[in-house]
C-alpha cells in the first residue's frame, strides 16, 4: 500500500531522530527496501544518468545489423497486413499532408525535435513537483526504451518512406528540411531500419499519460492527451511509421509500466508525493 504524503515528508526526519533500533529496522528491510522507497531523487545523478542511458540506447540501436533485405520483407509485410485489416491509409495521409507544404514542414520540424524537448521538459517538471513520483515513472519509461531495443534486433523494419516502389514521399529530402537523423547526410550515422516499435509514440504517449494523472490544470491535462495524438498523425504523414509501429510503441510503454509496478509495488501516478522533510513529531509524554 503507498503511504501517505505525511508518512513521507516527515520519513527522513524521523529516522535520524529515532535511535539505534530504528536504523535496525530499517537495515533489516534490505537494500531493495530502502532502494524502493520513495524519495527526493539528486539532480547530479538524474542527469549523469539520462545522459548515460541515452549515449546507451543510441550506441546499441546503431549497433544492431542494418538488415535491408530482412527490413524492406518485413516492410511489405505490414503493408499487406494493414491492408487485411483495411488500415492501410498512411500513403493517403502522406500525400495529402505532404499538398500543403507549410504544414508538413511544420512536422518535419516536430519530428525531428519535439520527441526529445516534451520528454525532457516532462522529467524535469516530474522532478520539481512529483519527486515521489519521479523514479517509478523515469523507470517506465527506461522500459519503454529498453524493450524497443529488442524490438529493432528481432524485427528491423523499412519505414514507409524506404518501401520498394516509391510510393511514398520522403518529405525531409523532398522539403530540405534539417535535424532529422534518418534523411539525407545525417542518415548514415542512424539505424534506417529501426523503425518497429515507434518510439515517438512510446515516448509520447508516456508524456502525454504523465501530464494527464498528475497536472492540476484542466487544460494542461487535455494538451497531454492531444501530445501522442498529434505524434501519431506526424509519424504517419512524415512517412517515417506505420500505423503497426505505433501499437510496438504502445506495447513498450504497457511493459514500461509493468516494471515500474513491480518494482515500486504501484504505477507510476499513484505513488507519494515527497515534499521537504518536516521536523520530527515530539515523543509523548508518560
Amino acid at each position: 500500500m503507498p503511504m501517505s504524503d505525511s508518512t513521507v515528508t516527515q520519513w527522513e526526519g524521523r529516522e535520524e531522530q529515532a535511535g539505534p533500533q530504528a536504523v535496525t529496522d530499517r537495515d533489516s528491510r534490505g537494500v531493495l527496501g530502502r532502494l524502493r522507497r520513495p524519495r527526493r531523487p539528486r539532480l547530479w545523478f538524474e542527469i549523469l544518468l539520462i545522459a548515460v542511458s541515452y549515449w546507451t540506447y543510441s550506441l546499441i540501436r546503431n549497433a544492431v545489423p542494418e538488415q535491408k533485405g530482412k527490413a524492406l520483407r518485413n516492410a511489405d509485410w505490414i503493408w499487406s497486413a494493414e491492408g487485411a485489416l483495411g488500415i492501410d491509409v498512411e500513403r493517403s495521409v502522406n500525400h495529402a499532408m505532404n499538398s500543403v507544404t507549410w504544414l508538413i514542414i511544420g512536422m518535419n520540424y516536430y519530428y525531428a525535435t519535439l520527441h526529445f524537448v516534451i520528454t525532457i521538459a516532462v522529467l524535469v517538471w516530474l522532478y520539481r513537483w512529483h519527486p515521489g513520483r519521479y523514479a517509478a515513472a523515469r523507470l517506465a519509461l527506461f522500459a519503454t526504451t529498453g524493450g524497443a531495443l529488442v524490438g529493432y534486433y528481432l524485427f528491423p523494419l523499412a519505414p514507409p518512406r524506404l518501401m520498394r516502389g516509391g510510393h511514398f514521399v520522403d518529405t525531409v529530402m523532398v522539403h530540405h528540411t534539417w535535424g532529422s537523423m534518418a534523411s539525407g547526410d545525417l542518415k548514415h550515422m542512424s539505424n534506417q531500419y529501426a523503425a518497429m516499435p515507434s518510439m515517438h509514440i512510446g515516448w509520447s504517449l508516456w508524456c502525454g499519460l504523465t501530464v494527464f494523472a498528475l497536472a492540476s490544470v484542466p487544460w494542461v491535462r487535455v494538451l497531454g492527451l492531444l501530445y501522442p495524438a498529434l505524434t501519431l498523425l506526424v509519424i504517419v504523414s512524415t512517412a517515417n511509421h506505420f500505423w503497426l509501429d505505433a501499437v510496438g510503441g504502445v506495447l513498450c510503454l504497457s511493459f514500461g509500466f509493468l516494471v515500474a509496478r513491480a518494482w515500486y509495488g504501484a504505477v507510476p501516478y499513484a505513488l507519494p508525493r515527497v515534499v521537504a522533510p518536516g521536523p520530527a513529531p515530539e515523543p509523548a509524554r508518560p
